[in-house]
């Protein structure tokens, strides 16, 4: 069946004439229209594009033209990467209508290489989020239970995969916006290196934190969605000047012995009892592939969520104030200019966004500065460092992705603090600018739970192939939700 196809199957079956591009593309698009009104992943379906995009890969196999390794393979992308000529909200009032007349880099790679976009998928208001349910359009539903919440803020994108919507998809990370998702959706999701893969097109959250990675079902259609996006952009001042390596091609040498660190302070107060248990029964599976266990220590992971809600707020401060209905997006006609400014800011952004707006902007005023953001980033190098005195010992780290799995709609938008902690394990990766991934290793019931590796600088290739060596021992991210129909009229919309 076309849908359960792995994205490594289905480019090797393109290749090889054995399925169409169109066909895959077409089964894709029939998939997501039976059942993503139960479901609600996309904020918007590029079918003509799609199909388009799927034929002509098909005449480049016909006329003897090599394609490229995930030619034909379709592709969900979070709608906050500029895609050209088709809408990109990042799924709030205030981009209404807001047309981008280019690609983001990863989107003009992926487009080059023949990858067929399925279409733009929901998030958390500017990736302000832990649910999705801070879209400003409409509530997007776990699939393997519809009364939970798919994580944020990448929702969309976890759900196209766990769906069976999209084989790939792409997300972005600032504090745990792939990962988390990917945890409580049962998928693969990858936060690269910050620098590994150009920022240039996304639209910003927080600068010196953000990071495109992909979503997959495994570590091999992972790596070959990562090689396909990676690498140098002169676009892009962070992004890192050397060609990366090859990822897919890595992941077939032989499996070597790694040292596995377990950090104590992610392995105490919080965790439930299936998320322990999992945990547990992985460290056991890890063992019998050959690989050391060590107890170690992160001693300032208590900090991580303060430093990082001084941190992204400020940036989110200033990379927002450009939003202000006078170039592009949502306009509240006034009279007075400065009333343009403040109605339009007021009606267009949600009550995350403005939250973060507002602490970011306190933090940055004149007499606070040096007392909240100047300390904040003093303490994230402490954090930095404890990373780099804890991988002096070891070659990764292991931990829970999140403390629970996906918790129900309306748990956690009236604590705001709350909300925050369900990030508590995935923030510090982020600060510290590390690679980190999560990867399906149990269920609750019919939730899925993660674990999370977390590595040095540019070790992505490490990570997957540990996921891959993993999955080549389990099946835990072979299960797939059982989808339910329902009219989109009946699914609930955001606040």
């Amino acid at each position: 069946m076309i849908p359960t196809l792995t994205a490594a199957e289905m480019a090797d079956r393109v290749r090889s004439g054995d399925l169409r591009a169109a066909e895959i593309c077409e089964a894709r698009l029939a998939h997501i229209r039976e059942h993503d009104p139960a479901v609600r992943a996309f904020v918007t379906v590029m079918e003509p594009e799609a199909l388009k995009a799927a034929e002509e890969v098909d005449l480049r196999r016909k006329s003897g033209v090599a394609l490229s390794p995930l030619a034909g393979v379709p592709i969900a992308l979070k709608d906050n990467l500029c895609t050209r000529g088709v809408e990109t909200t990042c799924s709030s009032k205030i981009l209404k209508g807001f047309i981008p007349p280019y690609d983001a880099a990863v989107v003009e790679r992926l487009r080059a290489g023949g990858s067929p976009f399925l279409g733009k998928t929901n998030l958390d208001e500017f990736a302000m989020g832990s649910s999705t349910e801070n879209s400003a359009l409409f509530l997007t539903r776990n699939p393997h239970d519809p009364d939970r919440v798919p994580g944020g803020s990448s929702g969309g994108s976890a759900c196209a995969v766990a769906a069976d919507f999209a084989p790939l998809a792409l997300g972005s990370d600032t504090g745990g916006s792939i990962r988390q998702p990917a945890a409580f959706c049962g998928v693969v999701g990858l936060k690269p290196t910050y620098g590994r893969v150009s920022r240039y097109g996304l639209i910003a959250f927080a600068s010196s934190l953000d990071q495109i990675g992909p979503f997959a079902r495994t570590a091999r259609d992972a790596a070959l969605l990562l090689d396909a996006i990676a690498g140098p952009d002169p676009r892009d001042s962070t992004c890192l000047p050397d060609p990366p390596p090859a990822f897919a091609q890595a992941l077939d040498r032989p499996f070597e012995k790694i040292r596995v660190g377990l950090p104590k302070e992610y392995f105490g107060e919080g965790l439930t009892g299936p998320v322990t248990s999992a945990l547990d029964r992985l460290k056991s599976e890890l063992k019998d592939l050959g690989c050391e266990l060590k107890d170690v220590s992160l001693p300032h992971t208590s900090c991580a969520i303060p430093v990082y809600y001084l941190i992204a707020p400020a940036e989110a401060s200033s990379n927002l104030a450009r939003y202000d209905g006078v170039q592009y997006g949502l306009r509240v006609e006034t009279k007075d200019l400065i009333q343009q400014y403040f109605k339009t800011r007021s009606e267009g952004f949600g009550r995350e966004v403005k939250r973060r707006i507002m602490l970011g902007t306190f933090a940055l005023s004149s007499g606070y500065y040096d007392a909240y953001y100047l300390k904040a980033l003093k303490v994230r190098r402490l954090i930095y460092e404890d990373f780099m005195k804890a991988f002096a010992d070891v070659d990764v780290l292991l931990t829970p992705t999140t403390p629970t799995p996906a918790f129900r709609f309306g748990e956690k938008v009236a604590d705001p603090l709350q909300m925050y902690l369900s990030d508590i394990f995935t923030i510090s990766a982020n600060l510290a600018g590390l690679p980190a991934i999560s990867f399906p290793c149990g269920f609750d019931g019919a939730l899925p739970i993660g674990a999370q590796l977390i590595g040095p600088a540019l070790s992505e290739g490490r990570l997957l192939r540990i996921v891959h060596e993993y999955q080549k021992n389990s099946d835990w991210h072979l299960r797939r939700p059982r989808l339910a129909r329902r009219d989109a009229s009946r699914v609930g919309t955001a606040a």
